[in-house]
């Protein structure tokens, strides 16, 4: 047993919280672009500069430097995983939220591909099989939208989970060199600012006013919340469980759509959905567990 995770009485439990905090990130997200026209580039903008200020003042505060060697991956990480971010958060204001949501689940599939791909690293059959199972599930869950012609929304949210996936390889990377994760955040969260800036300047910046700061500053809050939930729950709890648990987000996301917008969703979605965390799952166990599991043992 985890001796740190004996320590804390929630454990695993953080990532329960870190999903409801990404699941009311979603709802301002969405009701931010509805109700006051917030496109994906000021949303992207005032939820990274809400973490880029939070961590300088604790960096500050700790006395950590900011300074690295390892700038060209940080560069790299950043402006791959800031495009990523602009195309889910268009996903999430233009689809159903349950269906933009579960597109960033799909940066799992993407990331064994590419590690395939780049790193040549060799994936047993088990993982090939689960990765045509994600696909399928992807495939089921973008008909819909293409049919209803929500396709520009849909690829944006599958280029948005394909990037997100290329960008994890490069945190890993920056892992292994010995990094600390709120300095990658950090630099993400600044170059966020600056590229979803200029992105929003493109396409126009909204004025702020008393009705619009309480959701722009909930996207921040719970993002941030959300984050730092994630980081100890991975900290202090059993890995495999707490990433199952991270796709509560998916179902906390379908329940919300449906009780506070009123979104409908179909059973090729629902199988979609269900197929895609089912094979995200499934991924990180290996299948000596799972012979274990039937077997009793």
């Amino acid at each position: 047993m985890n001796q740190t995770a004996t320590k804390d009485p929630l454990g695993s439990a953080w990532i329960i919280i870190a999903t409801l905090g990404f699941t009311v990130m979603n709802l301002c997200i969405k009701a931010a672009a509805g109700k006051f026209g917030f496109s994906s580039g000021e949303l992207v903008f005032w939820r990274m500069s809400f973490a880029a200020v939070m961590l300088a003042a604790i960096a500050k505060m700790r006395g950590d430097t900011f300074a690295t060697r390892y700038w060209k991956i940080h560069l790299n990480r950043s402006v791959i995983g800031t495009a990523a971010m602009l195309c889910l958060f268009y996903a999430v204001t233009h689809l159903p939220l349950a269906t933009g949501v579960t597109l960033s689940y799909t940066s799992s599939i993407f990331l064994a591909v590419f590690s395939f791909l780049i790193l040549k690293e060799r994936i047993a059959f088990y993982t090939q099989a689960i990765l045509v199972f994600g696909f399928i599930g992807v495939v089921l869950l973008l008909n819909p939208s293409f049919k209803g012609g929500q396709e520009i929304a849909a690829l944006a949210g599958l280029a948005g989970g394909a990037m997100s996936g290329w960008a994890y390889l490069q945190v890993r990377e920056l892992s292994l060199l010995g990094e600390p994760g709120w300095r990658v955040v950090f630099y993400l969260s600044v170059t966020g600012v600056a590229m979803s800036a200029v992105w929003a300047t493109l396409t126009g910046w909204h004025s702020l006013s008393a009705e619009t700061l309480p959701y722009l500053a909930g996207i921040g809050l719970s993002a941030t919340i959300a984050q730092l939930c994630m980081t100890r729950a991975y900290k202090v709890g059993n890995k495999f469980t707490v990433a199952s648990l991270s796709y509560l987000t998916v179902v906390f996301s379908a329940l919300s759509g449906v009780m506070f917008l009123g979104d409908s969703v179909t059973w090729q979605e629902t199988f979609g959905m269900i197929i895609i965390v089912a094979s995200g799952v499934l991924s990180g166990i290996r299948p000596v567990a799972i012979k274990k599991w039937f077997s009793g043992h």
